[in-house]
């Protein structure tokens, strides 16, 4: 075979059947009763990360709107034949009713003119004319305009298919007058299975790890991990042309270290031996590992130990070896939460040290150094405790903040401005501090189990119960929007007047209004207003958080605190419990 008739694995390999399509169970049943129904929507939108296949299944969809069947008789149907004239020339690219445009490279209205011209003719030979539009998010508000009233009420022969990466880039108008499909990225061992059956095709040998690997890297994209099969295969080929892809042979093309070896790395770092690290980074780095994807891979590592530490039953995994997990499980054992944590948060960091800095490997050394530095760092109470034995005073008068279910609850900004009782903790070189009894979130965000009194019915007084009563059903998609992306407006009993100021679902207020009506028993009705209304609770929350650093920084307590760390300075202000407090004072 010569190079001209080489087709890359991610072409060859491309699927032409909803039955290839891999991970996309919901897509196929919805658009399988769709087909068999006669309920097939004008316009299709199409989503998801790069390489997942928008393009590909909007072309098997639009294969299934015009296949006729081998006899010419068939009609609309999610199994194309692939035998027919109109499936063979969408196939190859060439039919003059199926139509791609590219909106990255034609972006202006004339381009969606000329489409908004041509729908009102009927298709030349296929049942349906069908309009690809890839990359939509790319086109401009003019050119969205020009399309929206086609897209409303389109001919019956025409059907409208958009993919896009940038879903919060295309105007609400246009996602309401489309069927969306979300397609999710790809499991590592879906992706595995599927580069395996890849590899038995092409007759080469690849081992588990080694695929493990490669799906890994891919984040789910089928077509990066076809890509980087591709590019270990032309690695791994020997001078006879035979294939044999190793764990090895990967790690070292993708710039990746032995995770045994980033073991060892992390725990010279835990132990305080920053010559020890030092001197293993630079040879790892010697052998090609990439600064950045060893300290990803420790950061990975760190959260890996942090579950295992949380439950044994986390540390079965398909990336680490039983020799892996059983490292990881003795780290577990060893290691507290809070140095766990303290450790994370100091690789994430560094990871965005490396990629601004001029040169990687010594950020990344330095990195390793805070790492071991902070090993034996005294706990936040052995600070606490050394500062009060100083004759520090650590903690101050603190206002009363017990609430009522009723109207005369004080509102998040009130509870902001109150005295609180401080806490510090250094911190990745600086200094995170807690503030006691003040809320990092609306009071009433959740339901106090004290607080929850016997009621004959559910009764919310106020939009806080309200959110709080999404939190307990366990509603996170609606517990988000009613929090970040709505002012409110009004509230009484069984009526709520809100004010969207960002993008939220258009079924959004009947699924509000139904849940309400069937936890509570009683009719409830969301709606939308214009007028301004309250800031949102995320606006509320930051607001607070300003008063509380500024209130921080100017604690005689934390004053001193950064007089023994002269280079710490404050980042964050959490919130303690009482119980917390009392017991550091004891």
């Amino acid at each position: 075979m010569t190079d001209a008739a080489y087709r890359v694995l991610a072409r060859k390999y491309r699927p032409h059947r909803f039955d290839d399509l891999i991970g996309q169970e919901v897509l196929v049943r919805t658009l399988t009763n769709a087909f068999s129904s006669g309920r097939i929507a004008h316009a299709f939108l199409l989503t998801g990360i790069r390489g997942i296949g928008k393009t590909t299944t909007a072309r098997i969809i639009a294969r299934g709107l015009n296949c006729i069947g081998p006899d010419g008789m068939g009609s609309a149907t999610t199994d194309p034949c692939g035998e027919c004239p109109n499936c063979q020339m969408i196939l190859q690219d060439r039919h003059v009713d199926v139509i791609e445009m590219d909106a990255a490279s034609r972006t202006g209205v004339d381009d969606i003119r000329e489409i908004i011209d041509t729908v009102r003719y009927a298709p030349t030979s296929a049942r349906y004319k069908i309009y690809i539009i890839d990359e939509v998010h790319m086109l401009s508000k003019n050119a969205f305009n020009a399309l929206l009233k086609t897209l409303e009420e389109p001919p019956a022969h025409v059907k409208f298919i958009f993919a896009t990466t940038e879903l919060r880039k295309i105007p609400i108008t246009i996602i309401s007058r489309c069927q969306r499909f979300d397609l999710k990225r790809i499991e590592i061992d879906a992706l595995a299975a599927h580069l395996q059956a890849v590899c038995q095709k092409e007759a080469v040998a690849a081992s588990p790890e080694a695929l493990a690997l490669i799906a890994t890297a891919a984040e789910g994209s089928v077509r990066d991990s076809l890509s980087l099969l591709d590019q270990a295969i032309a690695m791994s080929t020997d001078e006879a042309g035979t294939v044999s892809i190793e764990e090895l042979a990967v790690r070292s093309m993708l710039g990746m270290a032995d995770k045994t070896r980033s073991f060892a790395l992390l725990e010279h770092c835990f132990k305080g031996a920053a010559k020890e690290a030092i001197e293993m980074l630079r040879e790892l780095y010697a052998r090609g590992g990439d600064p950045l994807l060893l300290m990803g891979d420790l950061l990975e590592i760190t959260h890996f130990i942090t579950r295992v530490k949380l439950a044994a039953g986390l540390s079965d995994h398909v990336q680490y070896s039983d020799i892996e997990q059983q490292k990881a499980r003795a780290l577990a054992e060893k290691l507290s939460l809070p140095v766990l944590t303290r450790a994370w948060q100091m690789l994430l960091k560094g990871m965005q040290e490396i990629k601004i800095a001029p040169h990687p490997l010594a950020a990344a050394e330095m990195i390793l150094v805070r790492l071991a530095h902070s090993s034996d760092l005294p706990s936040p109470e052995e600070l606490i405790r050394k500062l009060e034995q100083d004759g520090g005073v650590v903690g101050g008068t603190s206002g009363s903040h017990s609430r009522s279910a009723g109207p005369s609850q004080p509102t998040v900004m009130q509870q902001a401005v109150q005295p609180q009782v401080i806490s510090a903790a250094p911190i990745s070189g600086n200094l995170a501090l807690a503030a006691a009894h003040a809320p990092s979130k609306p009071a009433a965000v959740a339901l106090a189990v004290e607080e929850a009194q016997p009621q004959p019915a559910l009764v919310l007084n106020e939009f806080l119960d309200m959110l709080a009563l999404f939190e307990t059903k366990r509603e996170p998609l609606l517990y988000s929007h009613l929090y970040n992306d709505v002012r409110l407006i009004s509230f009484a009993q069984g009526r709520v007047v809100v004010r969207p100021i960002n993008h939220i679902p258009t079924d959004f207020a009947a699924r509000v209004s139904r849940y309400l009506s069937q936890w509570t028993g009683e009719k409830w009705l969301l709606t939308y207003g214009e007028e301004e209304g309250e800031p949102s609770l995320r606006e509320q929350e930051a607001a607070a958080q300003r008063q509380r650093m500024a209130y921080a920084k100017s604690h005689p307590s934390v004053q001193k605190i950064m007089a023994l760390f002269p280079d710490s300075e404050v980042v964050s202000v959490e919130p303690v419990s009482e119980e917390t407090s009392e017991g550091e004072k004891q």
